[in-house]
């Protein structure tokens, strides 16, 4: 006769559906999770917590010195999923008076997310009522995610028959929504835990965990770690500071809400503002802080984004980044940072508006409406007073530069004042590095100096410092200018015009347009200089449909031909196809040719507007020819206004040299003057 089966000590009930969904899938971080292990140390009344990564074991250890869980403890509050401690004890704890982080009741499972194997040794020492004399409980257990999986499944079938992991029969279904008993297993308490609780992670999910970036991101996750709260917390055996944050070592600017906590804490700090925290509804505030940085670089770190506005509440992260619920294009918004600690998102009296992983706040709550309508108020005030400092601080900025100092000093007064201007406006609207805003200074030099030659001082106004295109577009309109902005570019050019005076006989034409020609599509239009390759799906399906006109071609056409090209400049599709020099051409040819392109190239351009939801981007299909068509000259006229229907045009190899030679000649003529410009300009990039 089979002895009767013990009695389990410990047991969890679950259904797998709340495994799966608040267990396995409810955090895909580990410092989130090891942000859950914490707070439930934080509510243990614990002084210290020891966070210990053993790469080699492939294990992470939690220990702190709480009040720890007797037995009672493990099963009807621990291993109890939902218990909503605040509803069923004190809201505060016994020791530190700390106002409990733990709410739902789900923290413990968020274990599941990052390890297999989850041991619990924990000790409680608790004092007997009668004799007064203190008891000790030791307690150990291992909890299992594939047990726990085999517990929740139907023990009817043989076990070779149970359903694996990723089947879809009804009994996995149903077993899904139907709780079961788990036993942890009991295991032998650790003898190094004399106090409190130890959790041990084992069977990772993660191969790669880095102690610099989790000691920052659990920083990041509570305002509550430091001995002033008589709550510390190591990594690997050294303590979490407040410094591991690493916000403050960055910030320029600071509006703070309370006490004037950080302002010693920060290195580089120019100026502080106090504020008000009081949000005009129930008497609600908020604490902490917005701050600004000097350079909006200085918020990307190992690939993660700073610019945020953390809210947090009783001490623990509850909103990764409420800045994310503005549509705020202005350029402030992108060097600021900041905490916000709102206690009324969590209070036990009210409707609990966290979302289950405690991320993120349900936003129709009017405690959230409250906080969103004060934030952005402050966002607005604070970008008037950001717009300003930054304005103020642009010139002694731009004067950092020996060359721009010499350059400002030789302006005029007025002058003088316009060039401020203009160094407030790059210093306040420029997002970016130090190396960006300087550069950003040569370009305001050199369009300045561009039109103080012009005398149209004023339409800087009209600039604005981010968009380098602006510039570009003033510059062309500036001939005089241009070869200053981009002289390499220019040089080049001047080296392919004197090419094409050096080349203009019959015997090379074809090889020097061939190459040229492609090479530098500015010969055709001014506007086409930085034409590139398309992208490879459009240059496929542009390739495709060359191939299928040239397969209809007849053996006279095909010989008439050198090459045809295809590339994109600002948005415009650009067909170029030259033809032999020698080959004499008739109208009807070229149009024919042409009807073929504009038909293929409006059908690829409608089909990808289709797919992407736009109109139909621009194109210009340009024959380059040797010779004059055989019906020219009376016909031409007829001819250019028949190709104008389909997007085309004819240049003839001649033309275009000679125009190119026209084109540039008040170039040459106002080299003397540009080279004043070269000089500043090389003065500036080799400081």
């Amino acid at each position: 006769m089979s002895e009767p089966e013990p009695e389990h000590p410990y047991r969890m009930t679950i259904s797998l559906n709340v495994l799966n969904h608040l267990g396995l899938n409810l955090y895909s971080s580990i410092p989130a999770v090891l942000g859950e292990a914490v707070a439930n140390s934080y509510d243990a009344d614990a002084s210290r917590v020891d966070i210990t990564i053993n790469s080699e074991a492939g294990t992470i250890t939690i220990s702190d010195d709480g009040t720890g869980m007797d037995k009672d403890d493990i099963n009807k509050k621990y291993l109890w999923i939902g218990y909503r401690r605040r509803e069923n004890e004190p809201e505060s704890t016994p020791k530190y008076h700390r106002d409990v982080m733990g709410r739902k009741g789900i923290g413990k499972l968020s274990l599941f997310s990052i390890a297999k194997v989850v041991e619990i040794h924990t000790v409680k020492a608790t004092e007997d009522e009668k004799t007064k004399e203190m008891k000790i409980e030791k307690n150990g257990f291992r909890m299992d995610v594939d047990k726990i999986k085999l517990a929740m499944v139907p023990q009817t079938k043989e076990a070779d028959s149970q359903p694996k992991e990723g089947d879809h029969n009804s009994e996995a279904k149903e077993a899904n929504h139907q709780e079961a008993n788990y036993h942890p297993d009991p295991i032998p308490i650790d003898q190094t835990v004399v106090k409190g609780t130890t959790i041990k992670l084992s069977s990772l999910k993660y191969t790669s965990i880095y102690e610099t970036s989790l000691r920052r991101r659990l920083a990041r996750r509570f305002t509550v770690i430091g001995e002033e709260k008589h709550f510390s917390v190591y990594v690997n055996g050294s303590p979490i500071t407040l410094e591991d944050r690493g916000y403050f070592k960055k910030l320029e600017y600071l509006w703070y809400y309370g006490p004037a906590t950080y302002e010693s804490k920060c290195a580089k700090l120019k100026k502080s503002f106090p504020r008000s925290g009081d949000i005009g509804y129930e008497n609600y505030s908020v604490t902490g802080w917005i701050g600004s940085v000097e350079n909006s670089g200085e918020l990307r770190e190992d690939k993660e984004n700073l610019n945020k506005v953390l809210v947090l509440a009783r001490g623990k992260i509850v909103e990764e980044d409420m800045l994310d619920q503005f549509s705020e294009g202005g350029v402030y918004s992108k060097y600021l940072v900041a905490e916000l600690d709102a206690d009324f998102i969590d209070l036990t009296s009210k409707e609990d508006i966290t979302t289950t992983s405690r991320q993120r706040i349900f936003e129709d709550d009017p405690r959230y409406q409250a906080l969103r309508n004060w934030l952005w108020g402050e966002l607005k005030e604070i970008q008037s007073k950001w717009t300003e400092l930054r304005r103020e601080t642009g010139e002694q900025k731009a004067l950092e530069s020996d060359t721009v100092k010499a350059w400002f000093g030789q302006l005029s007064k007025d002058n003088q004042s316009y060039a401020k201007k203009m160094f407030g406006k790059i210093n306040a609207e420029a997002i970016g590095s130090d190396e960006k805003i300087r550069e950003l200074f040569k370009y305001g030099v050199i369009a300045f100096q561009s039109l103080a030659y012009r005398e149209k001082i004023t339409e800087l106004e009209n600039l604005h410092p981010n968009d380098l295109e602006a510039f570009s577009k003033l510059f062309s309109e500036l001939d005089e200018i241009e070869g200053v902005l981009y002289r390499q570019i220019v040089e080049e050019r001047l080296r392919v015009i004197d090419a094409l005076e050096k080349k203009v006989g019959k015997n090379d034409l074809e090889k020097v347009i061939q190459k040229h020609l492609f090479d530098h599509l500015w010969l055709l239009d001014a506007s086409w200089e930085r034409a590139t390759d398309a992208e490879p799906v459009m240059e496929k399906r542009m390739k495709t449909a060359f191939a299928a006109i040239d397969a209809k071609l007849t053996k006279a056409e095909r010989a008439s031909r050198l090459d045809i090209k295809y590339k994109v400049s600002s948005g415009k599709h650009i067909i170029v196809e030259l033809k032999r020099a020698e080959r004499p051409l008739h109208n009807y040819e070229i149009t024919k040719q042409v009807q073929k392109y504009n038909a293929a190239i409006e059908k690829l351009l409608e089909k990808a507007a289709k797919d992407s939801g736009t109109t139909p981007e621009p194109f210009e299909i340009v024959v380059v020819i040797g010779k004059s068509l055989v019906e020219w000259p009376e016909s031409r006229k007829q001819d250019v206004a028949a190709l104008k229907a389909y997007n085309a045009r004819i240049v003839e190899y001649l033309q275009l040299i000679r125009g190119a030679q026209s084109g540039y000649k008040e170039y040459f003529d106002k080299k003397s003057k540009a080279s004043e410009m070269l000089t500043l300009i090389k003065k500036l990039e080799e400081e």
